[in-house]
């Protein structure tokens, strides 16, 4: 099948500027990009940007797509629907659903159900160990031979200091990454907010950062000692920033990444104990921690921005701060967050963003997408960076709407979705 898409705005990282071109697609890769103009299309189907952007799909390395298990939050199919409204091509799905991805025929049943689906790419994780309790390691072997990309007990970190370096070695071994949660359980029990001026304003408990920054000093220096390829997951603390910036400058093979929720609020955004949407793991953290994660991913420090999309009914959500699960959902205001208050304020370019979000990601996980350029995967997002309006949780694709960011008015909305040149979602 043959696709043009026609008048679209294509970032030109080197002239570090907006360009109109024509993006043709055949068989499902880029055939070839030319200047705009007039062109003969032929028979091909015809998509006309009217001068929207045009970007490589949007890839998001941390989701959680609760199936199987936990289908009354979210499953492949609604999850996947919800990514591409987002503008998301390529989704890396997490392990901590039930049963847990800790076995090779699980494996099989995302990646099947994904396929039927037939609209966004999912990667699923598989489990680090068992069931996720830290005790027995999965078989590796066999988990990559099914299709896992990488190891993770994402949901909770590894406690025990041997269980992961023996983790680390054996993924070594396999040249498979480890991606790690981290999060020192004898910290953080009992307590759902960050230890700063939100915990102390209520008399509450809090979080404090050593409980991440801790796990992630442990792990760089298994890494160091392992050679494993080590990723840390949604990065929120200035003392972690500090560890990853300092392990990479001495050559560790370390990357991270960071979520829009912990680059754009702090615990001192918090309205009050009532709302369970504000409730995550990672915590919000401190204003000088967001500046830190910012100034982290500006300098390379942090690789990636990924959503950890984690839904949860209306009904769970409603318990209160105290009962309800951690986590919000992230697929369907990602873009148009980060672009409203980082690029059109002037702070970011719009090709570092894109950066982050594509090529990036696709980079440190060995992903053939990510790049707009002749004989990549057309996997494409168009984008209105014009187009602003408020984000109202009710028209989620997700099954879920767990969001602190309703009402916001936002610029930057994706508008179509094309995954191996299918569209998979259109406005």
């Amino acid at each position: 099948m043959s696709l043009w898409i026609i008048n679209g705005n294509v970032w030109n990282e080197e002239s570090g500027k907006l360009e109109q071109k024509h993006i043709r697609v055949s068989d499902g890769r880029i055939a070839e990009i030319v200047d705009a103009g007039v062109i003969d299309t032929g028979s091909a189907e015809v998509i006309d940007a009217k001068g929207k952007l045009v970007s490589a799909g949007f890839i998001d390395m941390h989701v959680h797509l609760r199936d199987p298990g936990f289908e009354h939050k979210e499953d492949i199919v609604t999850g996947s629907r919800s990514a591409a409204k987002g503008g998301f091509t390529t989704i890396a799905c997490m392990p901590n659903t039930r049963p847990v991805i800790d076995k090779p025929e699980t494996v099989k049943y995302v990646l099947d159900k994904a396929t039927e689906a037939g609209l966004v790419k999912v990667l699923p994780y598989a489990a680090i160990t068992k069931n996720e309790l830290g005790r027995e390691l999965t078989d590796f072997a066999a988990l990559k031979e099914a299709g896992a990309i990488g190891f993770t007990d994402d949901g909770v970190g590894v406690q025990n200091a041997q269980m992961m370096k023996n983790a680390m070695a054996l993924a070594k071994s396999l040249d498979m990454p480890v991606i790690a949660h981290c999060e020192d359980d004898s910290l953080v029990e009992g307590a759902w907010a960050s230890e700063g001026e939100f915990s102390r304003k209520h008399g509450i408990k809090g979080i404090p950062n050593e409980s991440e920054a801790i796990h992630v000093g442990r792990d760089v220096l298994l890494a160091e000692a392992t050679g494993v390829h080590y990723h840390v997951c949604h990065v929120s603390t200035e003392q972690s920033v500090r560890l990853i910036r300092l392990a990479k400058s001495i050559g560790v093979s370390v990357t991270a990444e960071v979520c829009p929720h912990h680059l754009l609020l702090s615990d001192e955004d918090i309205p009050g104990l009532d709302d369970a949407n504000w409730k995550m793991n990672p915590p919000l953290r401190t204003p000088r921690d967001v500046q830190a994660v910012i100034e982290g991913l500006q300098d390379g420090t942090l690789d990636m921005i990924v959503t950890d999309h984690a839904p949860h009914s209306a009904e769970e959500k409603a318990r209160g701060v105290d009962l309800a699960p951690f986590g919000i959902v992230g697929f369907e205001t990602a873009f148009p967050l980060l672009y409203t208050k980082f690029v059109a304020t002037g702070k970011w370019t719009l090709g570092f963003l894109l950066k982050r979000m594509t090529q990036d990601p696709a980079r440190v996980f060995r992903l053939e997408t990510g790049r707009l350029e002749q004989g990549a995967p057309a996997d494409l997002t168009i984008v209105d960076l014009e187009n602003e309006r408020a984000v109202d949780p009710a028209t989620f694709l997700s099954k879920s709407n767990n969001t602190p960011f309703g009402g916001w008015e936002l610029k930057g909305w994706p508008v179509t979705t094309i995954v191996d040149g299918k569209v998979v979602w259109s406005e």
